[in-house]
């Protein structure tokens, strides 16, 4: 029997208050919709509710201590583990990934993780940055914004992205401002289920009642509309660039900061000496990484530029025969299948041809694509640059080939921004020469730079940045991964001139009572 779900509004899970429709996701691997869940399309009576709810909810949240912050955040990391079965088994139907390693050995702990870790920056307040200039009676600290984060997560991470478990969530309440969570509307079921557990966790903890809320999917203009409502303070969002420079232009028009994860293509460099002493292994590697996930990582390699001539050519024929070879995997819903098929589309027109694949898999049920590989030289890049680094969301990928190295950095400088760079040159030192021209290039252009490793891994370390110039984000200054910094998006710049000690926050009273690192007339100490 068919259920119609409810959705969290004010810390209640409550029908919908006229729906506008239903919906429900669908298995990508048999292409059959999963009708055991239904869930509703709300209405402008749920936004305003949301809304309202978030604006009584803020003030509360930032003076709720950080230590119960933590204790959330921790107890809502345990909820997870304890309901891993059934977490994996929605998210596997929803998505097609596989359960293992995929979401149980790899996503989840890494959602889990960074749950912990943004309860560990809450209590050591190290996104907080006080800074103290006794002598001018000057204090100034990062505290909470003044208002809600309104989430928007992508389909292609269930846990460690979702809007309601991901690194935009575990920031925003780490920063003490609350949450509406637009779940992504490919995995409603995991959405909910994780979104139970946060309800569960907060209320045992004792949370403001809607701190955390969740909707599931309405009109493309009530998500603009929130935007411009004055209970959100900020917008965070992974998704498609289309949609992200729509948030984007509501959100700039409202002077509101827009934290969006958007487009990137993550250009690799693979160096003369280096193809030559390495081409096989490479044309593995490349394959795994472009492949994996069935390429719809935001890091996937989906721009390979290298020499021409016959290495070039024999490293386009052993990465087209691993292609060719290998079994196509299952893209997450038909809009992004249908939306890779219009991606190399493009890059055809624009010159580019495929070795292997380019063609919608319709012999198999579900959605799939073939591994899918292209070439063009480096001469038609530089004459078509824009249109040839339209982002492919799937397992294929652009090789360029370049007559030599003047028109490799040519291709670099034709670079958008984008989240990472990668250079695959010999340790040995007989590319060196060569790096120290074209890596210059490559670092203005993206927000990590690699060697010798391709980029899809993203490490939930406080020294990574899953960030980069624009297109890749909004704003080069920021990371969506990475704690504390990532705390940092969510909060305001607060300082205090000539306030009395007993009045300043803690973390910038005399004495530092709390034990924490500040910034003292110039110098960090404790």
């Amino acid at each position: 029997m068919s259920t119609l779900h409810p959705v969290l509004i004010a810390g209640q899970w409550r029908t919908a208050t006229n729906p506008t429709s239903t919906f429900t996701a669908t298995n990508p691997t048999t292409g059959q919709p999963l009708t055991e869940d239904i869930y509703p399309v709300s209405s402008q009576a749920d936004v305003d509710a949301a809304l309202a709810a978030a604006a009584e909810a803020a003030p509360l949240l930032r003076g709720t201590s950080p230590e119960t912050i933590a204790a959330f955040l921790n107890r809502y990391a345990d909820l997870l583990e304890a309901n891993r079965e059934a977490l994996v088994a929605a998210a596997h139907a929803e998505t097609g990934f596989p359960a293992e390693p995929r979401l149980n050995s790899v996503e989840l702990p890494r959602t889990t993780g960074q749950l912990r870790q943004a309860a560990q920056a809450a209590v050591t307040r190290s996104w907080t940055r006080p800074v103290l200039d006794t002598k001018a009676g000057i204090r100034s600290i990062h505290e909470p914004l003044g208002g809600a984060a309104l989430v928007f997560g992508p389909n292609n991470f269930p846990f460690a992205f979702n809007a309601i478990s991901g690194g935009d969530f575990a920031a925003a309440i780490a920063a003490r401002c609350p949450v509406i969570a637009k779940v992504h509307t490919s995995h409603p079921t995991t959405s909910r289920l994780m979104a139970e557990c946060a309800h569960q966790a907060a209320m045992e903890i004792g949370l403001p009642a809607s701190a955390i809320q969740v909707l599931y999917r309405m009109d493309h203009k009530l998500s603009l509309g929130m935007i411009e409502n004055p209970a959100i303070a900020a917008v965070g969002f992974t998704g498609s660039r289309s949609a992200g420079m729509q948030l984007k232009e509501v959100a700039d028009r409202y002077g509101k900061p827009a934290y969006l994860e958007m487009s990137s293509v993550n250009p690799v460099f693979v160096l003369l000496d280096y193809l030559e002493a390495n081409l096989e292994a490479l044309a593995g590697e490349f394959f795994t990484s472009c492949t994996m996930g069935t390429g719809q990582f935001c890091t996937n390699p989906g721009l390979v530029v290298l020499p021409a001539g016959p290495l070039g050519d024999a490293f386009v024929a052993a990465t087209a025969a691993k292609f060719s070879a290998g079994k196509p995997g299952v893209l997450l819903n038909k809009g992004g299948r249908d939306g890779l098929a219009e991606a190399v589309e493009t890059l055809k027109t624009a010159g580019a041809s495929v070795v292997c694949g380019g063609e919608i898999i319709a012999d198999d049920p579900g959605f799939r694509y073939a591994n899918t590989l292209l070439t063009v030289t480096g001469a038609q890049f530089i004459a078509h640059p824009e249109a040839l680094q339209t982002e492919a969301f799937g397992p294929v990928s652009l090789l360029v080939l370049c007559e030599n190295g003047d028109e490799m950095i040519a291709v670099a400088n034709a670079l958008e921004g984008n989240l990472t760079g990668t250079v695959y040159a010999r340790d040995e030192g007989s590319d060196d020469a060569f790096y120290s021209r074209l890596a210059p290039a490559l670092r203005v252009k993206v927000g990590r730079l690699l060697n010798n490793k391709m980029p899809t891994g993203v490490a939930v370390s406080p020294a990574m940045n899953h960030g980069g110039p624009f297109p890749a984000t909004g704003h080069p200054y920021f990371s969506s991964v990475g704690i504390p910094h990532a705390i940092a998006r969510f909060s305001m710049l607060c300082s205090y001139d000539n306030v009395k000690n007993h009045r300043l926050p803690p973390e910038l009273q005399d004495g530092n009572p709390l034990g924490i690192w500040r910034l003292v007339d110039g110098d960090w100490v404790k």
